[in-house]
């Protein structure tokens, strides 16, 4: 009996600290971090089905902020 307890204890105590482990191994560093057009031209620039079409979509935004930037610069 006293060894099924001990033994219970111990597991609860281990899964306790990877748990608590975990938060810390898992959290984004800075390096690691990488902006919404980084992901958007990755998967713009591979072979994924679907990907033309966001490599269309980053083509009309670009155009919308020069044309959006052109503006600016009349006033």
């Amino acid at each position: 009996m006293n060894r099924v307890l001990t033994l219970t204890l111990v597991t609860i105590v281990l899964v306790l600290a990877a748990c608590g482990c975990g938060a810390q191994v898992s959290g984004d560093s800075i390096a690691t971090v990488k902006t919404a057009a980084q992901i958007d031209s990755a998967i713009a620039r591979s072979s994924l089905p679907g990907s033309r079409v966001v490599s269309g979509a980053m083509r009309m935004t670009g155009r919308a902020a020069h044309r959006a930037s052109s503006l600016d610069s009349l006033q």
